[in-house]
């Protein structure tokens, strides 16, 4: 299950579906975790050490460092990681930014 702020969960299965509409899903696994075990399609990796600055980044730095377009405040955004305990990180820092 990944779950969210508001205490909201889903499924892995749950995840797919909403992948397909307009959301952004950052991994903050580290780059050798993506080389072990591999990136999960259609993600944006950014190792949680890089977070915080990568969510402050200009739009134009966001996209020339992670090749994506930068999530707005406003965006619907999962994140992910290997046992959920990063990506629950990833979640505060985003709050604590003023991610809704």
């Amino acid at each position: 299950k990944l779950c969210s702020a508001s205490g909201l969960c889903v499924s892995y299965e749950e995840l797919k579906e909403l992948k397909k509409n307009s959301i952004i899903h950052i991994d903050v696994r580290e780059r050798w975790e993506i080389d072990r075990f591999g990136k999960i399609p259609e993600s944006i990796n950014i190792p949680l050490s890089e977070l915080v600055e990568a969510l402050q980044m200009s739009p134009g730095d966001f996209r020339e460092q992670y090749h994506q377009k930068m999530p707005a405040k406003s965006d619907h955004v999962v994140f992910s990681c290997l046992a959920g305990v990063r990506s629950k990180q990833a979640l505060d820092f985003a709050v604590s930014l003023g991610f809704s």
